[in-house]
């Protein structure tokens, strides 16, 4: 029976993120999030940028807990990851730090609650836009693909021709180098 939930699970968590990229993060990042949010007919988007002091994974039931000084206060706010009201996550900067729950950071004030950076190198996104990519035999054409959720994709195929050479075996692209070079040296013999 398990199967068949985390199966469902799956799914949904596929549709709900068709249409946006969320970055691969964990505690002790700095995040910017942006919510939609609904009053009445019209809808605005607001951002919460804060310190991701807690992550967890559950499914489709993932949360995040971020936290920020607004104004000399400590604001938390725990968004589920999936929710649709989430327009998009940003990750700002990376933080070091040796746990997952990074909840002593409440206590904490000043130059105490401060997180070192980490560079992780370049991680791939945790869930990011699929886009299917079909080459054509024939150069130099725009090839425009489509995959069932309607994406388009353009993609520009060029050969690479052998440059021409004149009569002294030399490209225009070394003509132009040898011809500036010439100047360089023209120039600091004017000089002395």
């Amino acid at each position: 029976m398990k199967n068949l939930i985390e199966i469902y699970e799956k799914k949904q968590i596929e549709k709900l993120v068709a249409n946006k990229r969320i970055p691969t993060f964990r505690s002790g990042d700095t995040l910017k999030v942006t919510i939609k949010i609904v009053e009445g007919e019209r809808s605005r988007l607001q951002s919460f940028e804060g310190v991701c002091i807690a992550r967890k994974n559950n499914g489709l039931n993932s949360n995040i807990t971020v936290r920020k000084l607004s104004h000399g206060e400590g604001v938390e706010r725990i968004i589920p990851l999936f929710s649709p009201s989430i327009d998009k996550i940003e990750v700002l900067r990376k933080g070091d730090v040796k746990r997952s729950k990074l909840y002593y950071l409440r206590k904490r004030k000043g130059k105490s609650a401060r997180i070192n950076d980490r560079d992780r190198g370049n991680e791939k996104d945790q869930y990011e836009l699929k886009e299917e990519i079909v080459k054509d035999q024939s150069p130099e054409k725009n090839i425009e693909t489509k995959d069932s959720s309607n994406v388009e994709k353009k993609i520009e195929i060029k050969e690479d021709k052998p440059q021409q050479k004149d009569e002294n075996n030399t490209t225009k692209e070394e003509q132009s180098e040898l011809s500036s070079k010439k100047i360089d040296k023209s120039e600091n013999e004017t000089k002395s």
